[in-house]
């Protein structure tokens, strides 16, 4: 008489645990992947620090006005260059973050809903 709702608890158990698991592992990847993206906004904080640090070194030697405006516009190409070539890395590290975190709860949807034989 309890048979079908004791199977149907058992099942619905597994089904809690296994989305539990998935999204454990989801975390665990966004947690990784977070990080990673940290350090890389980090490092390029630290190299674009030292790159307007050394500009403003060059422009204080500069002997002209021309030298100046040279040192400058160098600087400033050099920063946006290095700019956009960073935020499309971070850009491609957050798409890949999301597929990455995404994957676990992916397979876990797939068990739920693949009917089981």
């Amino acid at each position: 008489m309890f048979e079908p709702f004791e199977k149907a608890t058992k099942d619905f158990q597994k089904i809690t645990k296994d989305n539990y698991d998935a999204m454990l592992r989801s975390y665990g990847e966004l947690n990784r992947g977070f990080q990673d993206i940290g350090a890389r906004v980090t490092g390029y904080s630290k190299q674009a620090f030292t790159d307007a640090t050394s500009t403003f070194e060059k422009l204080v030697g500069a002997k002209s006005l021309e030298q100046a405006i040279e040192i400058q516009s160098q600087a400033a190409k050099k920063a946006y260059e290095s700019w956009v070539a960073e935020a499309s890395k971070i850009s491609e590290m957050y798409a890949s973050v999301a597929r990455e975190a995404y994957k676990p709860v992916e397979k876990a949807v797939q068990k739920t809903t693949t009917p089981s034989a």
